[in-house]
């Protein structure tokens, strides 16, 4: 595959796992077949320290696993110093993943839904929307020259259900689902935590996505509402 030909894929999330977990499996297609995968968690997501662990260890161990996952996938990973739970929607952070689109040059970026039970994932929807813009604005002057991202995916997560409704569905073979589920389960919460069951809900979100597919795995996305068209030539 030539670099004219290779995809570059930015997935942003509010907390490290966060995209791993609900686009993993269409990163992990992507990667298998040579495109960039880059990840940028806007937090690490450490308030969901295990109890009786120390929450600066626990931040540290979520940017380690930030780097296995991306590392598993031949990818990056990019985890900002915010403190979870105190993300904004301000200039300082749209600017800060303006930033980041230019230097990484995605053609395609996925985040999350607007709607959330997190106030941290709807701020991230609303500051990767204005950062998307601001990134393709030329004359907006930032240390690097402007890109814009052609392509925009939210992606399906339990807690940004409402409202939600899948519109693409990307399906995915049994070698882009095993190497997903290996490389998510680096991540302790995902396989550790007592509150939900992540990975086994995911892993038959992909299975039951599929079906709808009529495809083995797949995972669902909705569009900004401005691309919402097909376009036919015929009735088919």
């Amino acid at each position: 595959m030539s670099e004219q030909e290779r995809l570059t894929i930015l997935a942003i999330g509010g907390h490290v796992g966060d995209m791993e977990l609900t686009a993993g499996g269409v990163l992990a297609s992507h990667a298998l077949k040579g495109d960039r995968v880059v990840t940028l968690a806007l937090t690490a997501g450490e308030r969901g320290v295990p109890a009786g662990r120390d929450m600066a260890e626990y931040r540290e161990q979520k940017v380690r696993e930030a780097a296995v996952f991306a590392e598993m996938l031949g990818g990056e990973s990019i985890v900002f110093d915010i403190p979870d739970g105190e993300l904004t929607n301000s200039e300082e952070m749209r600017y800060r993943v303006c930033d980041v689109i230019r230097e990484v040059r995605p053609n395609i970026i996925i985040t999350h839904f607007r709607n959330s039970m997190h106030k941290d994932h709807m701020t991230t929807h609303l500051i990767v929307n204005d950062a998307r813009f601001f990134a393709g604005l030329s004359s907006l002057e930032r240390d690097l020259p402007a890109h814009f991202a052609s392509r925009l995916y939210y992606a399906e997560n339990w807690e940004d259900a409402v409202d939600y409704k899948p519109y693409v569905y990307i399906d995915f073979d049994q070698e882009a689902y095993d190497l997903w589920v290996k490389a998510v389960s680096q991540h302790w919460f995902v396989t550790g935590s007592a509150s939900f069951p992540y990975l086994e809900y995911y892993k038959h979100l992909a299975r039951v996505r599929g079906i709808e597919a009529r495809k083995q795995y797949a995972e669902t996305f909705m569009v900004p509402a401005e691309t919402m068209r097909v376009l036919k030539s015929d009735l088919m």
